[in-house]
This record gives C-alpha cells, sequence and structure tokens, in this order.
C-alpha cells in the first residue's frame, strides 16, 4: 500500500469538522442586522480543526462544510463564500506547526502567532477574495459585497479571537508537555 498524503485520522477529522462546521453555521450562527451575513461560530471551529490537522483539513473543512451548509439551508452554495471559507482552512493550517498545542504549547507566543495568522486569512478571504468573486461570479453590487465582506471578516476576527484562542488553549491543556514527564527512580 502506498503512503497516502491524507491519513485516516486526517479523513475522518474533515469529515467531523465538516459537519460540526454545518451544525454551528445552522445553530451556532447570530444575525449581523447586514442582509445574508451572520457572525459564525463555525470559523472558531474552523481554526482549531485547521491547526490540529493542517492545510489540506483546514482547507477540505471549510470547502466541504460550508458548501452543504449553504446547500442544506439555503438550496445552493454560495460559491464566493465557500471559495473564502476554504481560504481560511488552509492560512491557518499552514501556520500549524508553529502552534505546537499538541504539545501542550499555547502559551503568549503561541496565541500571539495564531492571531495574526488568523486575522490575515480572514482578511483575505472576506475583504478581497469573497467580495471580488461575488462580483466575478454573480455580478453582485460593488458597495453591497463590500460591506458584506467587512462585516463577515470584522465578525470572524473576533470570533476566531476569542472563540479559537479559548479552543486552542483548552485542547492543549490536555496534552502533555513534551519533555515533563520523569521517570521515578
Amino acid at each position: 500500500m502506498k503512503n497516502s498524503n491524507l491519513s485516516i485520522k486526517t479523513i475522518v477529522a474533515i469529515g467531523i469538522g465538516a459537519a460540526v462546521f454545518i451544525i454551528l453555521g445552522r445553530f451556532g450562527s447570530i444575525p449581523s442586522g447586514v442582509p445574508n451575513t451572520n457572525i459564525e461560530t463555525s470559523y472558531a471551529f474552523l481554526a482549531l480543526m485547521a491547526v490540529l490537522y493542517g492545510p489540506v483539513a483546514g482547507l477540505l473543512i471549510g470547502l466541504i462544510g460550508h458548501t452543504l451548509k449553504d446547500s442544506i439551508f439555503y438550496g445552493s452554495p454560495w460559491f464566493s463564500w465557500v471559495i473564502a471559507s476554504a481560504v481560511v482552512g488552509l492560512v491557518i493550517g499552514l501556520v500549524a506547526k508553529k502552534i505546537n498545542v499538541q504539545n501542550g504549547e499555547f502559551g503568549r507566543k503561541e496565541m500571539i502567532s495564531f492571531n495574526l495568522v488568523q486575522i490575515l486569512a480572514n482578511a483575505i478571504a472576506w475583504f478581497v477574495i469573497a467580495p471580488v468573486l461575488d462580483i466575478l461570479i454573480y455580478s453582485e453590487p460593488v458597495n453591497k459585497v463590500f460591506v458584506q465582506g467587512a462585516v463577515a471578516g470584522v465578525s470572524n476576527i473576533v470570533t476566531v479571537a476569542v472563540l479559537g484562542t479559548i479552543l486552542l488553549k483548552m485542547y492543549a491543556k490536555t496534552r502533555t508537555k513534551q519533555g515533563s514527564l520523569t521517570k521515578d527512580m
């Protein structure tokens, strides 16, 4: 059997992650007051999964989760935002190795690194990719899509900064720090 790039563990994480993304997108979102734009807790979970399982898992959880959420609850996916969600997962996942939560490390340095990256990921996705693709794919009005993108971006940045940081801190506490165990003599 050839060595696969995706382990069974990662494939299962993608499936579970996409399912949780859908559930949070339905029951863990708060209307923002801007049409078709919500404050989403699903992006904090996406960030956690991207850090734990890497860029491919982050990309696929965002892509599959958002596509299915839109299809189930709205009838069809809104691909400009689906792509933006995938980009958020990908970019956050790219720094997973620098954030060492698997070894019980999530201190000040890791929190700052995580939040700088998630701010960058959300800014790229929601201030640029989603509105530009809305215009190119759906011929949406420019002023409308940039307002929606700004609201989505800012709310996702804040949600991930608060909930994502808490989730990663809690996860790190469940892990044993490398070199912290000693053998009794």
